[in-house]
Order: C-alpha cells, then sequence, then structure tokens
C-alpha cells in the first residue's frame, strides 16, 4: 500500500468513502441493466422504475423489486463492504456516502449511510409520500396501502426523480469538508452524484480511487488503486493495523 495514502489517512480528520456499484457486484449483486434476465428481459428499465410505469402497473414494478429486494437479502456483504466499516470506525466524522439501494453497507457494520438512492428495505407512500417504515418480513403478493389509501412504492430514486434533497445536502457538506476522499468502485459519471469527489477536490481535499480499471475520475484523482475494492480496501485495513477480516457469518 502506497507510504502516501498510509501517511494521509494517519492525519486526516474527515474522511469520505463515496462507493458505486462495483462494489455490490463483488457481492454477486447483478447492475439494474444485468439485472433484466428471464421474466424481466422484455421490459425497458423506464417500464419498471419511473413514476409513470408504477402509475401504468404497480403490480409489475412492485413485483420486480420484491424480486430484486430477495437477491439481495440472499448476497452478503463482501471483504470491500467490511473493511469499510471497519475504516470508518478508526475516524469518528467520516462518511460513507454510497450510490447502492441493497443495504449491504448496513450489514457489514456502517452505521448511517448517505444512500442517494434510497434503500430497497423501506417503503414509501405513492401518493402522500409518507415514510412507510420497513418493507415488511412477510410481504403481501399484491401492492400495500397507506394509511391514506395511497400505493406503497419502494423508498428508491427513480428514472426522472430527483435524488432526495437532505440526503444530497449532506453529501455535499460531507465532501466539501473532506481531508481525504475514497471513491470507491464507481464511474462516478451520472450527476449531481458524479460531482461529489469534483467539489471534494476543489476544497482542497486528497482524492483517491479504488476501480478494477481506469475511469474518467482517475485523471483528477490523486491516486488511483487498480483492483477489486474486495482485495484492495482489506489490504488497506491491514497497513493501518485494523485488523479487519471478511466475517460472513456475521453478515445477517
Amino acid at each position: 500500500m502506497p507510504a502516501a495514502l498510509i501517511d494521509r489517512l494517519r492525519q486526516a480528520r474527515r474522511v469520505v468513502f463515496f462507493t458505486g456499484a462495483g462494489v455490490s457486484a463483488e457481492s454477486g449483486i447483478p447492475t439494474f441493466r444485468e439485472a433484466q434476465t428471464g421474466l424481466w428481459a422484455r421490459f425497458r428499465p423506464e417500464e419498471l422504475a419511473s413514476p409513470e410505469a408504477f402509475r401504468e402497473s404497480p403490480q409489475r414494478v412492485w413485483d420486480w423489486y420484491a424480486w430484486r429486494r430477495s437477491a439481495c437479502l440472499a448476497a452478503r456483504p463482501n471483504p470491500a463492504h467490511h473493511a469499510i466499516a471497519a475504516l470508518q470506525r478508526q475516524w469518528p466524522d467520516s462518511v460513507l456516502i454510497t450510490q447502492n439501494v441493497d443495504g449491504l453497507h448496513r450489514r457489514a457494520g456502517s452505521v448511517e449511510p448517505l444512500e442517494l438512492h434510497g434503500t430497497l428495505h423501506r417503503l414509501a407512500c405513492f401518493a402522500c409520500g409518507r415514510d412507510a417504515g420497513d418493507w415488511p418480513e412477510n410481504p403481501p403478493p399484491s401492492v400495500p396501502r397507506c394509511a391514506c389509501g395511497g400505493q406503497l412504492r419502494p423508498a428508491v430514486v427513480w428514472f426522472g426523480e430527483a435524488l432526495p434533497a437532505a440526503t444530497l445536502r449532506r453529501a455535499v457538506e460531507a465532501s466539501e469538508a473532506a481531508d481525504l476522499f475514497v471513491s470507491i468502485g464507481t464511474s462516478a459519471q451520472v450527476y449531481p452524484a458524479a460531482e461529489l469527489p469534483l467539489l471534494a477536490r476543489r476544497q482542497g481535499a486528497w482524492l483517491v480511487e479504488v476501480n478494477p480499471q481506469p475511469a474518467p475520475l482517475s485523471a483528477l484523482a490523486d491516486l488511483c488503486l487498480h483492483g477489486a475494492a474486495g482485495e484492495v480496501l482489506p489490504a488497506l485495513a491491514a497497513s493501518l493495523d485494523l485488523g479487519c477480516v471478511d466475517s460472513p457469518g456475521a453478515s445477517l
């Protein structure tokens, strides 16, 4: 592990970890488009994940997300998730910002990640917008309803919707205040999330990218670590003597 990175980490007070689909992929969770297989292959993404799709066929959308959620529950946090949780514990002011909706960071021990695209494990009312709590352990086959009578939907960001304002605001504030910003498993091309590492860099943060292959962000990073997140992050934790290991038995 580069000595410059270890030195920066030891000196840092405010560290931001920013994760994307590449981290989830190492747990076997396909990207949104890769998940459109079998019964779902005939649908365009907008027919499964947009307000218009839900108005047209709420049951189809509900069934699609119930299927996706079951796949996420069957997956386990991988060594990258566990390493990030261990690294976070070293900096009380660190912040985890994720574009993933699968909940694996929480299951690995990360506390209060900023979930820019929401989560598959909670529901919201399509009519009144209220938080409707956790997805039920034994979900009904038909679309459940809110106390107001509106239908419930997964609490994720759909095509054509804005990111949750409060979550995005906290992510921007954390990025601008960071000493060190670590981008992991994301191409950082979809805005406004892609703006976060740039904000950190402009405010003087040291920018580190972890990706198997070079990405557009690579040219702006102070350090690029090309490799799988599940290999790079545990090695980084080990360099800091955190003793982080993957522990599948504790993932649920």
